[in-house]
């Protein structure tokens, strides 16, 4: 019987993460004899591929493929895989992600009921760390404020969107769209459904498609992480500036204020006090947010690390914008 679905993983150095994602699909309610697994590494050297090979002896019905990705970006490791794989359905995922045990059928499900070009579900993101600030960190990933009106994090209504994690393709909307675009190292997903939206195809979401994702564990891992997204949404932007959405813009304005603001101190009598009322109203819903957090939640530390995560994520995500922005036009 020929294959159904290819799904395709790029990975590198996912060691802690990939045994449980490999488990994962090999408990999936599709038929196993229908499937094929194509990981494309960028030649890791922590042990992931020891525990590729190991699970694919374990379970040669899911033809598992390992393929080298010697470039180690996300958009090249994509395209290799796609480049390897056979099934008429392209579903990916990422080294440090759990999908649900129906996810794949829901994802085909999705396709034939919505005749999409690319179907995708909720993120439950989970705690990188079961640390009180890796809690936070999920929690601010996942709430409206760190996440705007993105349904994919926060959950909402089925249908039509501007994104979804991973994706699931038939394959010839792929051949429609083309590669993925090697030169975004970061958001070379967000683009891809930018074209799929111009070539008149749908991306359509749906919340009982459902995987968990794993946040960063640290403020500077969420700064570094947070900082890339600002820096090459920017450069993205450049190509497809209709594309911007009012949850991308925000950062980037509250950080420019700011940064505007505190310029003008020495020169502006007024800069100070409107710079503490800016500030001021800022903190305020963090921490009136962080309260309500704390308590749906049952963790009084939400009040310690929910303000700082979402301050990261915005500060790091607007300054990069500018960032990418302005070394981009320079090019």
């Amino acid at each position: 019987m020929p294959l159904r679905v290819s799904l395709i993983i790029p990975c590198y150095n996912e060691a802690g993460t990939i045994g449980a994602l490999l488990t994962a699909i090999g408990a999936q309610t599709f038929a196993s004899r229908d499937l094929e697994v194509v990981i494309a590494d960028g030649q890791s050297t922590d042990g992931t591929r020891k525990t590729i090979e190991e699970f694919a002896a374990r379970r040669p019905d899911l033809h598992l493929k390992l393929v080298d990705n010697p470039n180690r970006s996300i958009p090249a490791a994509l395209n290799w895989a796609i480049a390897a794989s056979q099934g008429p359905v392209v579903m990916r995922l990422d080294a440090h992600s759990i999908p649900e045990r129906t996810y794949i059928d829901r994802c085909l499900a999705a396709l034939e009921r919505t005749q999409a070009a690319n179907v995708g579900g909720l993120w439950e993101i989970k705690p990188g760390r079961d640390t009180w600030i890796g809690r936070a960190i999920a929690a601010a990933g996942a709430h409206p404020l760190g996440a705007g009106d993105a349904r994919y994090r926060t959950s909402g209504a089925e249908g039509p969107v501007d994104t979804v994690p991973f994706g699931a393709y038939p394959r010839e909307w792929l051949d429609r769209v083309g590669r993925f675009n090697e030169d975004l190292l970061t958001n070379e997903d967000y683009e891809y459904n930018e074209r799929i939206r111009r070539l008149g195809g749908v991306v359509w979401f749906d919340p009982a498609i459902r995987s968990a994702y794993f946040a960063r564990g640290s403020l500077p891992a969420l700064a570094r992480q947070y900082a890339r997204y600002g820096f090459w949404k920017a450069r993205m932007l450049l190509r497809y500036p209709t594309s911007l959405r009012l949850r991308q813009i925000l950062p980037p304005a509250f950080f420019l204020s700011t940064l505007g603001l505190l310029i003008s101190l020495p020169f502006v009598p007024i800069a100070r006090a409107a710079l503490a009322v800016e500030w001021g109203a800022y903190t305020a819903v963090l921490l009136a947010t962080a309260l309500v957090e704390g308590i749906r939640r049952r963790s009084a530390s939400m009040l310690v690390g929910f303000p700082p995560a979402i301050a990261v994520m915005h500060l790091s995500w607007g300054s990069s914008f500018w960032w990418g922005l302005l070394t981009g036009l320079k090019r």
